[in-house]
């Protein structure tokens, strides 16, 4: 075989791996979102439960990068503090090793097998939980497919002089060979953006006879630095804190490769001693049969090694990043547009992503709605030009959120999502829709009661009627808003019901101010500025009906 000949058919098998582990990655994050979201939810300040649920969550998606990834599109989003991101990432470490474990199985024998048994259900499956299982199975199926197509063309290499002369440098048993071989295994990751597709090429590479054990130990370990380029790259333009989780990261795997390169002959003879067969074993046909197994085992040892020896000092490492990565009292920005591309990113985490940015931007309109209650009272602290410039501010930043999170669920949209999540995507858009159109609302009530005086236009027979029914419909806003961060359903004949209830009461009180104006009680102009500032709080108890129908 020519060396064009063993490049293309390299490629070609790494290309059918790496569409076989995305497709696997996708239907385990499809049929596994609730789980993910779940994981997400039960993060605490405690790092054992951090630990556990990046072990989780990069088990389902089988990649430590988009975990990693994942976490700083979280701190940067506000949902996650700097020990909570480390804990995870040092659970993203375990887990990854779960994907070695995967690809150590015999490379090719059951590949073709996996894809018979998974192409059925994925085409023509009747439900969509049948047909993921059957892309799980697939993806599989061309993992291994993918790992003899490279493991084949990798067999000239043995007995190529130029490869070995090139080669006897790094299979040498010293530390210069050892540090040649984890530099290599840094650069190719990074050049890749995954460390998984190297850890694949490695076992093809020793399985095929064409590398030693100890050779791609040291790649392996050089594998785990590269992996750490993809988090550092994510938080270029993030905040602080996300800054400083990536460099956490990359910190704690170039540590951890430290002190096993310190020890790598004894690491190498401590896997040899714990796994059965030897790692360099030859078969007749040429192969190495037992060093999959050693590899993915040593990249388990040192996975697990390093966070067990790390977690004790997960607070010293954290005030470290921080101590390197100071604030330098820029103010820090909470923006969805950030975190890069949407079409990247798991679904689950995604939603949870935009349902925290939503939850901030209700936020802001509390605070809108409160400054806008104490202005209607008199009892605002600014005075009501202050006050209506900082309820304007309010419904600038509304807006600003509305429009980035539709913009990223609508690019999240792109992707292939199930029906619950394509609906979930429509419900936040429009839930973000609504609270930016209550916004809008309160922006005009403040402007309303600056047009005119406000003792001339909240008399004392129309003043207790229209607080009181500000009150009832804020009371009604907010016993819906509150829900929209839970799974808690609420009954919408309820909801219809009390909305139309309120609906009459403007009617009523629009009436009665006209009755007003007939008597001669009030002014024509004033009453046409109270019928406005009505129709307004009518309003927003419309679009809070609007956020009720769309959460459900």
């Amino acid at each position: 075989m020519d060396l064009f000949t063993m490049g293309y058919t390299v490629l070609g098998g790494l290309g059918i791996f790496f569409f076989g582990m995305k497709s696997m990655s996708e239907a385990l994050q499809s049929a596994a979102g609730d789980v993910i979201k779940r994981a997400i939810d039960t993060i605490t300040k405690h790092r054992i439960y951090s630990v556990m649920v990046g072990v989780v969550v990069t088990m389902i998606v089988q990649s430590s990068s988009v975990t990693t990834v994942m976490v700083v599109g979280f701190v940067n989003a506000g949902l996650m503090n700097l020990t909570q991101a480390i804990g995870v990432i040092f659970g993203a470490n375990i887990g990854t090793t779960v994907t070695g474990w995967i690809i150590s199985i015999k490379v090719g024998k059951y590949g073709l097998l996996f894809i018979a048994l998974g192409i059925f259900p994925l085409l023509f499956g009747k439900s969509h939980r049948t047909r993921q299982i059957g892309k799980v199975l697939f993806g599989v199926g061309m993992i291994f497919y993918g790992l003899k197509i490279m493991s084949g063309a990798f067999k000239p290499l043995r007995s190529m002089p130029e490869f070995l002369e090139m080669i006897s440098y790094f299979s040498e048993p010293h530390y210069g060979a050892y540090a040649a071989c984890i530099l290599v295994g840094c650069i190719l990751t990074m050049v890749i953006q995954s460390s998984s597709a190297m850890l694949g090429i490695t076992i093809a590479m020793a399985a095929s006879g064409a590398i030693s054990f100890q050779t791609a130990a040291a790649l392996v370990l050089g594998e785990n630095i590269g992996t750490t380029i993809t988090a550092l790259l994510a938080s270029v333009g993030a905040n602080i804190t996300a800054k400083r989780a990536a460099r956490a990261h990359a910190i704690f795997n170039l540590l951890g490769v430290l002190v096993i390169f310190l020890i790598f002959p004894y690491y190498v003879e401590f896997i040899e001693w714990i796994v059965p067969g030897e790692a360099n074993f030859i078969s007749p046909s040429g192969d190495k049969p037992n060093i999959a197994v050693h590899i993915a085992t040593g990249h388990s040892i040192f996975n697990v090694t390093a966070t067990l020896l790390f977690l004790p000092f997960l607070y010293k490492l954290a005030a470290f990043v921080t101590k390197i990565t100071p604030d330098k009292g820029n103010k820090q920005q909470h923006h969805l547009v950030v975190l890069g591309d949407p079409k990247d990113l798991i679904p689950a985490t995604a939603f949870a992503q935009a349902e925290a940015e939503l939850t901030k931007m209700k936020d802001v309109v509390d605070r809108a709605y409160d400054l806008t209650g104490k202005l209607l009272r008199q009892k605002s602290e600014l005075s009501p030009e202050d006050a209506l410039i900082k309820i304007r501010d309010y419904e600038q930043i509304t807006d600003n959120i509305q429009k980035e999170i539709t913009i990223f669920l609508v690019k999240l949209c792109e992707n292939s999502l199930t029906s619950e999540e394509s609906n979930l995507a429509q419900s936040i858009m429009r839930e973000a829709d609504e609270l930016e159109s209550v916004a809008d609302y309160l922006e005009r009530l403040a402007k309303y009661s600056s047009r005119t005086p406000l003792h001339e236009v909240l008399t004392e027979d129309s003043k207790e009627e229209f607080l009181s029914f500000y009150d009832e419909v804020e009371k009604f806003y907010q016993g819906i808003t509150k829900r929209i961060k839970s799974t808690e359903q609420m009954d919408l004949t309820i909801v219809h019901r009390k909305s139309e209830e309120l609906r009459q009461k403007a009617q009523t009180i629009r009436k009665n101010q006209l009755v007003r104006v007939s008597k001669g009680k009030t002014d024509p102009l004033t009453t046409l500025t109270f019928s406005d500032m009505v129709v307004a709080v009518r309003k927003i108890r419309s679009h809070a009906q609007n956020i009720a129908e769309a959460h459900i």
